[in-house]
């Protein structure tokens, strides 16, 4: 006779309430952390719109006004655009600042480049010169201006007096048209170096140092290796730090405003120079923020280029 079956006991199956429940615990949980994130996010935000984006729109709305700021504005439309074209220091400004931004390119963009490959030679008291390099930035900007206006007086000026005890001068830095745009580019030029020169140092050292070995077991010299090695590798840092430079140029302010207040003959009035005399000297607040706008707009269209470069070559 043969055993009794004994069948296993029956195991329902499990609801189906149940069944939806444990896939949703994931989403669940997602979404608690998105709330908490949000939750810290939106002080941000809101201090970011109301300081920064704010001023943004308020500014363009101003530039179809007129408006002082105090009283109702009224609505003018396209009127502060006209005027601001038919205003012939306009032509002026612009042009003073395409040649600040070309000398700034011809002489303040390779020198820091030129600096740190120099510096990134130094075995011995590297600290130290990196230091007098950097010292520059530290100092406040209206403090150095202030400082080489007298290394530019004329009559005792440190520069004349130099160039006095070899026969040379004196010359009028800031007095005359033809060279004080000059002066205060290599002004800016030597207090703004710092940073740039601190920050190709940093990327010359991430360069493999077996590039350069190879290099020099094939005999390539000091000039072939920077040329072929140190240039490329330092291609995207080079294209990022001159777009820096192309905006902080086109923005000078503080040079011509402190050196000279746009003189002699306006030679060194500037695009945010003419806007800083609409707004505060002249009360045109509206051509003050339709000059801003365009200038804006030029900036924008830099950064695109920019953009659509570096793209160019991390495709290449």
């Amino acid at each position: 006779m043969s055993p009794p079956t004994v069948s296993p006991p029956a195991v329902s199956p499990p609801a189906a309430s149940a069944v939806r429940a444990e896939p949703t615990r994931p989403a669940v949980r997602k979404g608690r952390h998105t709330l908490t994130a949000l939750v810290f996010l939106v002080p941000a935000l809101v201090v970011f719109g109301v300081f920064s984006w704010w001023p943004i729109v308020r500014g363009l709305l101003i530039s179809f006004q007129e408006t002082n700021l105090v009283d109702p504005a009224a609505w003018v439309g396209l009127d502060n655009f006209r005027a601001l074209f038919a205003d012939p220091l306009l032509g002026t400004a612009v042009a003073n600042t395409l040649v600040f931004v070309g000398l700034a390119l011809l002489i303040g963009f390779p020198a820091p480049l030129v600096l740190a490959v120099v510096l990134s030679t130094v075995r011995r008291g590297a600290g130290v010169y990196r230091f007098l390099v950097y010292l520059p930035v530290v100092v406040p900007p209206v403090v150095a201006i202030l400082l080489w206006k007298w290394f530019y007086d004329p009559g005792h000026g440190l520069f004349n007096g130099l160039l006095g005890l070899v026969g040379l001068g004196p010359y009028p830095w800031l007095d005359s048209p033809d060279t004080a745009m000059v002066s205060l580019v290599l002004q800016s030029t030597w207090a703004g170096m710092g940073g740039a020169v601190l920050i190709y140092l940093a990327a010359i050292v991430g360069v493999p140092s077996e590039l350069y070995e190879a290099a020099q077991m094939d005999g390539a010299s000091i000039r072939t290796r920077v040329w072929h090695i140190t240039l490329p590798q330092l291609r995207p840092v080079i294209g990022l730090l001159l777009l820096m430079q192309l905006i902080n140029t086109m923005q000078v302010f503080t040079e011509p405003y402190v050196f000279t207040g746009g003189g002699p003959e306006n030679a060194t009035l500037t695009v945010l120079l003419l806007i800083f005399r609409y707004a505060f000297q002249d009360g045109a607040y509206g051509q003050a923020a339709a000059l801003s706008f365009l200038l804006a707009i030029v900036l924008g269209l830099l950064s695109a280029v920019y953009l659509r470069a570096t793209r160019s070559w991390s495709a290449s």
